[in-house]
């Protein structure tokens, strides 16, 4: 490393090809460690990366983000003289240059507080805003990837959401982000996750909600759904996720978005995408179902579209997929039967009850537990649930659960509503939304 350095400093006539060794030599954890603490190394890099030959700029450009790869954050901090230079070349560049550019800066931010504190006031905010028009598909996705490390930092909700809401960002990437597949699925993928660590923060929903980002997103999902039965591009998925999770964690802070987005078609789009991912993408359907729960959720639009949309039986048959599969589809199953007898009746026509007592008999007591909610409200709103309950063998499938602790009173309450069912319940139901994952 060291006869590599020195072949650099020298500028003798293979210093190019010193350079390109030096960068396959900084693909090494140790190397890199070596490297930094060598007198003068980062100075050397530096004034490479700033001359004015091109092809010796790029090399060394490349030796800088192979050193940004690094894990150990002393390596981070040892390239902090150069992210004003980096900011700099963000215009007016060749594409390529720019692109590494970005992701060095992306890789810089992740490992060091240090390299964040400095990239602030040198004013990365208003750089990255003004690269967010670039035509270029391979700036868009690198500029993505850099907000997106930016966005999950630890300081992010106090530091750098505040300015990223004060720039022309966010409306620019909700507009890349609805372009979906047009702009190039990697570049609208990295500012879907954007926008998503954005809205986890909690104090950015209402000014997305003002660039409209409901309607958009559901929109979007909307034509994402579209092309599904189609050929759906590969990584798709990879989209679908942080769009999901978007719109479940705004309506999970907006209790007032659920009557914004009133549209029968979300709830065809979801089990769309749900057919579509069951098999490849098993996780898809987690998010789906949070998205459903917190459309469900003490709104009785979506609860009536799902019911005469006759999409019951498919969500019925997500019930064995995961363990969260089960206690989300339930959960919506709850939010449906909360709405009175109308709801109730109509999925005791529905074959839910013959789904509920192989549910019971699960070892989850999570599962369970959300299983006795739904039975709870369908035997307080519709009797007759109860009477086909006990026949169809329920009674004994309640009664192996009076000795588990945390299932024994809402078991015993159940029992008592079987036996008598109009009488008065030990326990009454409890029905949020839920923010997504985060």
């Amino acid at each position: 490393v060291l006869e590599l350095l020195r072949a650099v400093q020298r500028g003798s006539e293979d210093r190019k090809r010193s350079l390109g060794r030096l960068r396959w030599a900084l693909q090494n954890k140790e190397t890199q460690q070596k490297f930094v603490r060598l007198d003068g190394s980062i100075r050397t890099l530096i004034g490479i990366f700033t001359s004015s030959l091109a092809d010796m700029q790029m090399e060394a450009a490349r030796c800088l983000h192979e050193l940004s790869h690094s894990s150990d954050p002393a390596v981070a901090e040892a390239c902090l003289p150069v992210t004003s230079y980096l900011l700099t070349y963000l215009s007016g560049h060749s594409v390529e240059f720019m692109e590494l550019c970005l992701y060095t800066l992306g890789n810089l931010v992740i490992e060091s507080e240090a390299v964040r504190k400095q990239l602030l006031p040198q004013g990365i905010i208003p750089v990255l805003a003004s690269c967010i028009q670039s035509p270029h598909e391979a700036v868009l996705e690198g500029l993505g990837y850099v907000l997106s490390q930016l966005l999950q930092a630890k300081e992010a909700p106090t530091e750098i959401i505040p300015l990223v809401l004060d720039s022309v960002l966010p409306q620019h990437m909700l507009r890349l982000v609805c372009s979906g597949l047009k702009a190039g699925i990697g570049a609208a993928v990295e500012f879907a996750w954007c926008l998503h660590y954005i809205v986890c923060s909690h104090t950015a929903n209402a000014a997305l909600l003002s660039l409209g980002a409901l309607p958009a997103l559901t929109s979007l999902l909307l034509d994402l759904a579209s092309e599904i039965p189609q050929d759906a591009p590969e990584g798709l998925e990879l989209l679908v996720c942080p769009v999901l999770r978007c719109l479940s964690n705004l309506l999970a802070e907006e209790t007032g978005c659920r009557v914004q987005i009133q549209d029968e078609r979300l709830l065809i789009a979801l089990f769309l995408i749900l057919q579509c991912f069951l098999q490849q993408h098993p996780f898809i359907v987690q998010e789906c179902l949070w998205l459903l729960n917190n459309l469900t959720a003490d709104e009785p639009f979506f609860c009536s579209a799902l019911l005469s949309l006759d999409l019951l039986p498919a969500l019925l048959q997500l019930l064995p997929c995961s363990q969260m599969a089960s206690v989300l589809v339930l959960t919506v199953l709850c939010n449906i039967a909360e709405k009175g007898p109308a709801y109730c009746q109509q999925l005791h026509r529905q074959p839910a009850l013959p789904l509920l007592l192989p549910t019971l008999a699960l070892p989850d007591p999570e599962v369970v537990g959300q299983c006795l909610e739904l039975l709870h409200l369908l035997f307080l709103h519709w009797p007759e649930a109860a009477a086909d309950f006990v026949t169809q063998g329920g009674h004994q499938a309640l009664e192996q659960h009076q000795s588990t602790p945390e299932l024994q009173e809402r078991a015993r309450a159940l029992l008592d509503m079987v036996g008598q069912p109009l009488g008065a319940s030990a326990f009454s139901p409890c029905h949020t939304t839920l923010s997504a994952f985060s």
